[in-house]
């Protein structure tokens, strides 16, 4: 109930980044269901619905990913010292958090259900009834643990992601972390004391600590040489598969395992790359006497690139895979059929979405620091000009990696 009525308060940007996690958590749904369907359709072949099946693996993960960003953007179930004071600590915003995961997934999944019965035929009343009876085994009764199994994936997951991701990470455990934001607060905010005479004491100092500027950003990132590692193995990989030069059909269960693994692996080592490669355009766009344009944008990029660089180069990794399947192997939208072409759209729309909901994190952290600089006198002009260059320093950086990472992993050694 406490989740309902949060959500509820939430404004209208809160509002439709949760509908867009249903929407995505629908067509996931959808497409497990339309692997079981294959599977009751088609009982003499279960390795084609297994490869199915597993294929759904990428749209799921690009799901959770997303219902992940947008509950950490969730200004609702934010810990503030007010909710703790009342028992509304980390660990239970945590949970809310999660809870409200479920939910936004939930109503995804139920209405996934609700479409794929429609398209069966089992639902009438409605435009398309029995519109895809061939493709999602019309007349064929549908199993009932199966199902529910399936749609509970995306839910299950994606709450268990949520929880992971905003668990209380301060020693002491929740109890200390819930006494240590209401005294941060109380030192920022102390307000009148009253000594026994009744006259009223003046508030004591700030700690050095805190009046000090805020600190030069953290250190590097330590993904940086693993995710080269794992993306120089991954191409390595794929080109090895490819050696023969692979002609790459519709039917997903003769695409060879070697080709997909160094595809997974090269993915995997851009995702890993990302912060520590955002860390370093942040580092170079400081080098050689900054002005002060060059410097905030620098600090900004290092400060926050385990925020930024991660979603960068999951993006980064999408655009290859579909660089390589849409212009070197020529696997477009009419090729890879209706159920191919929504996990496609689901995997870019997720990351694309992830990417966004990053930058509106980093907009939210940055909020107090910027307003800062507005008071102090800066001109708008220049924070936006901030903002342009980092945008423009990432996409000269990460453009020109993604085009060279699908070009290798689709090379062959006659190509």
């Amino acid at each position: 109930m406490l989740a309902l009525r949060l959500g509820r308060r939430s404004g209208a940007a809160v509002q439709l980044r949760r509908l867009m996690v249903a929407a995505a958590s629908g067509g996931t749904g959808f497409l497990l269901l339309s692997s079981l369907g294959h599977a009751l359709a088609h009982p003499e072949a279960p390795g084609a619905a297994t490869v199915r099946l597993a294929w759904c693996a990428a749209p799921l993960a690009a799901t959770v990913y997303f219902a992940v960003a947008v509950a950490r953007t969730d200004p609702g179930t934010r810990p503030r010292p007010g909710l703790s004071a009342i028992g509304l600590g980390p660990g239970r915003l945590m949970a809310v958090s999660a809870a409200t995961t479920a939910l936004s997934c939930l109503l995804g999944s139920t209405l996934a259900l609700l479409f794929f019965l429609h398209l069966r035929g089992d639902l009438t009343g409605m435009p398309f009834d029995d519109g895809a009876a061939a493709l999602l085994a019309a007349g064929r009764p549908l199993p009932l643990p199966a199902t529910l199994t399936l749609l509970a994936l995306v839910p299950l997951i994606a709450s268990a992601a949520t929880a992971a991701a905003l668990r209380p990470r301060e020693a002491g455990g929740l109890r200390g972390a819930a006494r240590r934001r209401i005294a941060d607060a109380r030192r920022r905010d102390p307000g009148p004391g009253t000594d026994d005479d009744g006259t009223t004491e003046a508030p004591a100092e700030a700690p050095a600590a805190e009046t000090a500027a805020p600190p030069a950003p953290t250190a590097a990132p330590d993904g940086l040489p693993w995710g080269v590692a794992v993306l120089v193995a991954g191409l390595g990989v794929a080109g090895y598969a490819n050696r023969a030069g692979v002609a790459l059909t519709p039917d997903l269960s003769l695409v060879p395992t070697g080709l997909l693994a160094g595809w997974a692996l090269a993915a995997l080592g851009l995702a890993l790359i990302g912060p520590g490669l955002t860390h370093l355009c942040g580092r170079g766009l400081q080098a050689a006497r900054p002005g002060a344009v060059r410097l905030l944008a620098g600090r900004v990029l290092m400060a926050e690139a385990s925020r930024i660089g991660r979603p960068l180069g999951v993006v980064a990794a999408v655009a290859a895979l579909a660089y390589a399947l849409v212009l070197r192997y020529d696997l477009g939208g009419p090729v890879l059929g209706p159920l191919g072409g929504l996990g496609a759209l689901l995997v870019a729309g997720c990351t694309a979405a992830t990417l966004v909901t990053a930058t509106i994190e980093v907009r939210q952290v940055r909020a107090e620091t910027m307003l800062a600089l507005l008071r102090v006198g800066s001109p708008a002009a220049t924070l936006r000009a901030c903002a342009a260059l980092r945008a423009g320093v990432l996409l000269a950086v990460f453009g020109p990696l993604t085009v060279a990472v699908a070009e290798l992993a689709s090379l062959t050694p006659g190509g």
